[in-house]
């Protein structure tokens, strides 16, 4: 199995993708910049923009068939209650966490499409599904991501291609850790909990669940 990683080398991408080359999968991690080599294929995309995106998919079509795509990318922000956000913060957060997949998956449905074979797994967000007071911006960009997800699933049903999105809370990375010394690291998902979910959402065996919404909350 090939799968496509966007946001490979983040906290979380880190050891996603390392769960998918144990796994036996052939990984192609996808960030705006490596700074350090790993053991699986890499690109380097701007994935915020549709050429971002097409050339992604056409550089790793050049290696074979796309069989999974892992949307991870994306990106928090905000600190604000509506009233005082700004422009920035509401656009920066809708092109991080809804363009970006919007674009992303729009690419590589084409020649899923055409093989009628797919596996589309994004990671959004429990702010999706829960208020979180001054982060209006994140949360509604992660609540359309959650709808842009159904919808691919309710359109890749007779083209063999599923579609599910997993909504973590506070996931246990060094940048969350420094972030929030204070807390209780331990109520929090550990990335590797995240990263055994989408690997099997990934696979040939999880041909059954499309459109699925699936919490990952930890103790949190």
């Amino acid at each position: 199995m090939s799968v496509l990683i966007t946001g490979a080398n983040g906290g979380l991408g880190t050891a996603v993708s390392k769960a998918f080359v144990d796994s036996g999968a052939t990984v192609i991690g996808v960030a705006r910049s490596w700074p350090e080599p790993v053991s699986f294929l890499t690109l380097s995309a701007d994935l915020t923009t549709a050429e971002g995106c097409d050339m992604m998919v056409q550089q790793a079509l050049a290696q074979g068939p796309i069989h999974a795509l892992v949307h991870i990318l994306g990106g928090f922000g905000g600190g604000q209650p509506i009233a005082e956000t700004s422009d920035k913060t509401w656009d920066g957060m809708m092109t991080l966490n809804l363009r970006a997949a919007f674009c992303a998956m729009r690419a590589v449905l084409k020649p899923m499409t055409a093989v009628k074979y797919g596996r589309i797994v994004a990671v959004g967000s429990r702010a999706a599904v829960e208020p979180m007071p001054n982060f209006a911006a994140y949360s509604v960009s992660k609540a359309e991501l959650v709808a842009l997800v159904r919808n691919v699933a309710a359109e890749g049903k007779d083209a063999g291609i599923t579609a599910n999105v997993v909504l973590p809370s506070i996931i246990d990375t060094p940048l969350n850790r420094k972030a929030m010394p204070q807390a209780d690291f331990s109520r929090w998902v550990a990335p590797e909990s995240i990263a055994k979910t989408l690997v099997w959402l990934a696979s040939a065996a999880a041909g059954d669940v499309s459109g699925a919404v699936v919490p990952i909350y930890g103790r949190a």
